[in-house]
């Protein structure tokens, strides 16, 4: 009997990367749009992508350096949210909040998400193929801990802006809109 391949074919590759660009294309478009505020995504952001940061930190306390850029990263989120919740342009109406968030932010975040999604992909690829490294280590590196710190801060931060934001808007303005 002879023993399977240990390496990703090109196919799963390819399938992963078209999917991985579908996801993207569509988060991109939800970014750079007016969109409609939702209370309860806004709370459930704050939640996963926290959660994410401290499973991740716990997951490296043993590598400092890795834990070094998740936090650096988180602090560069952070920063980002702060300036993209003043380029972003809310709006009160009878039907309900609305907020138009920055599509320079949006966009830098997602093209930075993909290159390192790509080329993490790449890497894996070739290890595997070469059987020189498992395919499970795609957050091994400080580089991907700073990407996906970077993009947990934002997230996390921005939705609490938009939190903050809509607790200060009176009630009497805005009529019930379900979100």
């Amino acid at each position: 009997m002879t023993p399977a391949p240990t390496h990703l074919p090109t196919l799963a590759l390819v399938g992963s990367a078209m999917l991985i660009g579908w996801r993207l294309v569509v988060r991109v478009r939800r970014l750079v749009g007016r969109q409609r505020f939702s209370r309860s995504r806004s709370r459930l952001s704050v939640v996963v992508f926290a959660v994410v940061v401290l499973a991740l930190l716990a997951g490296s306390l043993g590598e400092p350096g890795r834990a070094l850029a998740e936090i650096a990263g988180v602090g560069l989120g952070v920063g980002l949210a702060v300036y993209g919740l003043r380029a972003t342009r809310f709006e009160v109406t009878p039907g309900g909040l609305f907020y138009t968030p920055s599509a320079h932010i949006g966009v830098v975040l997602s093209v930075l998400l993909a290159a390192r999604i790509g080329t993490r992909l790449v890497q894996v690829y070739a290890a595997s193929a070469a059987f020189s490294e498992p395919p499970f280590g795609l957050v091994r590196s400080p580089l991907t801990m700073f990407v996906v710190g970077t993009l947990a801060g934002y997230y996390a931060w921005y939705a609490m802006g938009l939190l903050r934001w809509s607790n200060a808007v009176p009630s009497t303005t805005v009529l019930p809109s379900g979100g």
